[in-house]
């Protein structure tokens, strides 16, 4: 049974119960995963050391948001075919960790999950922006985190229900919109604080949602008037929503959408220039995607051949034919591209950093 000793107090464990049984169900979760065909047919030659050692182990890859959302969806996607791709074809077991828009499942990660290559994390985008402010309650040196791969980056938006009335940024600049969020270590809450803050609107945040579908369900509930949420997931979960105009997009974040034609990015509404480059650090984790990482300590031969399996899964046809019956882009971040963005992002100038976190406190 899993204690919460120190190291799991840093993570934010205060139950060693439900922690148990969260984990008790993601182990049975293996079955499935055999059933499912995980491993698949290996994709390298299996006489090696990393061969060796993954040949019948287990690699966790813990989701720090709920099932159903973009980061669960990407990750599940992700976890059907890497593992076929991996020397020794691991089985991949795909557990979901809540708490605190992904801090829980950040923090044990980085301090508890073994630290020998079997244990993969998709973690939350803006925790490198989220180290340079000094985020307290974020455990994590992402300097030393290794970066797999993301399927694709994003571009954040912020969206109102249809019966609010507002259609436009600067509408919401005028009449108060009731925003869900999944918690302030969360992009859903960073997001419409900082439009608030910079650029004038009158949203007003509810926090403590478990995660985007809930959130979804309170806006067709009436509960809120609205959510932040990536231009992607809106394609891929909620099309009839699009479709009905049930939702209307008012302002997007980081990467510009092609397919977003007159919907202003929050970089064209700033005031000045530092406005900007706060914009531009809060929103610098976009680029990132839904970034799959390993834990620090992980024996070189064995990070680069998770890296090389990430991008051996992007060219893999049935997972591409798998991303296009689930309306997934893929548009592939190679690791040693997210981890050269996440040191730049670090190095941002220690001005802007302090400007970004007393807004967003």
């Amino acid at each position: 049974m899993m204690r919460c000793d120190d190291r799991l107090r840093r993570a934010g464990c205060a139950n060693p119960a439900r922690w148990h049984g969260m984990f008790a169900v993601a182990w049975r979760a293996t079955i499935w995963a055999a059933a499912a065909g995980l491993a698949g047919t290996p994709a390298f030659a299996q006489g090696s050391a990393v061969a060796d050692f993954y040949r019948g182990k287990t690699v966790n890859l813990i989701i720090g948001t709920v099932v159903g959302g973009e980061y669960d969806l990407h990750s599940r996607l992700i976890g059907r075919y890497i593992g076929r791709h991996i020397p020794g074809s691991p089985t991949i077991v795909p557990q979901n960790m809540l708490g605190g828009g992904g801090i829980v499942m950040a923090n044990y990660f980085y301090a508890v999950a073994p630290r020998d290559g079997t244990s993969l994390g998709v973690i939350n985008n803006g925790y490198p922006g989220a180290q340079v402010m000094g985020e307290a309650a974020i455990h994590v040196d992402n300097s030393k985190l290794f970066w797999i791969g993301a399927l694709s980056p994003t571009s954040e938006t912020v969206a109102v229900w249809h019966t609010t009335g507002v259609r436009t940024i600067e509408e919401a600049m005028k009449t108060e919109v009731v925003i869900g969020s999944s918690g302030k270590g969360s992009i859903t809450y960073t997001f419409p604080k900082l439009l608030n803050e910079l650029v004038g609107t009158k949203f007003k945040l509810v926090t403590d949602y478990r995660g985007g579908n809930d959130i979804n369900v309170a806006m067709e509930r009436g509960e809120v008037g609205g959510r932040e949420n990536t231009w992607s997931s809106w394609k891929s979960t909620k099309r009839h929503w699009l479709d009905k105009g049930e939702i209307r997009i008012l302002v997007q974040g980081g990467e510009t959408a092609k397919d977003l034609p007159g919907v202003p990015n929050i970089e064209d509404l700033a005031k000045n220039d530092e406005d900007r480059a706060v914009m531009r650090l809060i929103f610098a984790g976009s680029r990132l995607g839904r970034p799959v990482v390993t834990t620090p300590g992980v024996p070189p031969d064995r990070v680069k051949a998770l890296r090389d399996a990430f991008d051996a899964t992007m060219k893999d046809p049935e997972f591409l034919a798998a991303a296009a019956q689930a309306k997934v882009e893929v548009d592939p971040v190679p690791g040693l591209t997210l981890q050269k963005w996440v040191d730049d992002i670090l190095k941002s100038p220690p001005k802007i950093a302090q400007r970004a976190k007393e807004l967003l406190e």
